[in-house]
């Protein structure tokens, strides 16, 4: 289901957004304007039945990458906006790139990095309100860079106790780590015990 919005969008009025099941998407990269998404069918990757594939496991255990959180967040939203191979055409616009970038410094954006040589090579953001994180979306640069940081995030939002990483959709990429769609009144659901309690430290 989709909701009309307008480009007057605060980082308050966005976390609202997110607590009432909704989130903002452009139409492409060179639209201003966004919309707010409410999916029929949520994505969702249960924190409890994460799967890791063996191969990738064995490649985690190698550690071929410095894993870091939260030092190149603009970078990170900036490589998931550019238009790649696999990806013509994005769904980050400028508002959004600023609209997140107000929440990583009121501290409800994140991301997950994997460096190579000094060099970001993969990525992760997303946001996280009270036990939940919200995945936004990923990019890769070296073989199993994106996939190592999604194993990352995992094992921190497990640490800290969160109970919902939403996917907003899912895809065959996801459903190999153990992606779900659910109905949107079980989502519901879902969110609200999430939203008990207070902000979780991440990460």
């Amino acid at each position: 289901m989709r909701h009309g919005a307008d480009h007057r969008i605060t980082p308050d009025l966005l976390l609202r957004a997110y607590a009432s099941g909704l989130f903002p998407m452009a139409d492409s990269a060179d639209d201003p304007d966004l919309f707010w998404v409410e999916p029929e069918l949520r994505g969702v990757l249960p924190l409890d039945a994460f799967h890791i594939p063996k191969r990738l496991a064995r490649t985690v255990r190698q550690a071929p990458f410095e894993i870091r959180f939260n030092t190149a967040f603009d970078q990170v939203v900036a490589a998931c906006a550019e238009s790649v191979e696999n990806r013509p055409s994005t769904w980050i616009n400028s508002t959004i790139t600023e609209l997140y970038g107000e929440l990583h410094r009121l501290n409800h954006a994140h991301s997950v990095e994997a460096w190579l040589d000094g060099e970001l090579v993969g990525g992760l953001y997303g946001v996280s309100l009270r036990r939940a994180f919200f995945g936004e979306s990923m990019f890769s640069r070296a073989t199993d860079a994106s996939k190592i940081c999604l194993v990352h995030l995992v094992e921190k939002l497990r640490e800290r106790g969160f109970v919902l990483l939403d996917t907003q959709f899912t895809t065959e990429h996801l459903k190999r780590f153990g992606a779900i769609d659910i109905p949107r009144d079980d989502y519901s659901g879902m969110l609200a015990e999430a939203l008990e309690g207070r902000d979780l430290p991440f990460p």
